[in-house]
């Protein structure tokens, strides 16, 4: 049941940059300059690429659909960690965002990985 929660959860983060890009683009402090590009990125790796891995996983009902997931959501973790060593992003927002990645990923790689290894 969590894995299914938690997938879902994957979906409705990815819904937002999915169908409201402008949105997300602002709460990332993110802005759309010179051509709308960037609303296409949001809607396609933001938001798409998340929506569809959620479904998937839900549909494929498999520990490694959940566990790929949680790749995904640690290599996001590992990005903001990065960044944080190197862009001086506002630390209140990449630990927010940060750790719910974190947590997410640490869910999905500890509750599915040990039924696929």
């Amino acid at each position: 049941m969590i894995n299914i929660f938690a997938a879902l959860l994957t979906v409705a983060f990815g819904l937002f940059g999915f169908v409201a890009p402008r949105y997300t683009a602002s709460a990332l402090d993110l802005v759309p300059t010179g051509s709308t590009m960037g609303l296409s990125e949001m809607r396609a790796s933001v938001g798409g690429l998340f929506v569809v891995a959620g479904l998937a996983a839900i549909w494929l009902g498999a520990p490694l659909g959940y566990a790929m997931i949680g790749f995904a959501f640690t290599g996001a973790a590992l990005g903001r960690v990065l960044s944080l060593a190197f862009d001086q992003p506002p630390l209140r927002k990449v630990v927010i965002f940060g750790g719910v990645e974190a947590v997410l990923a640490a869910w999905f790689l500890s509750a599915n990985l040990s039924s696929v290894v």
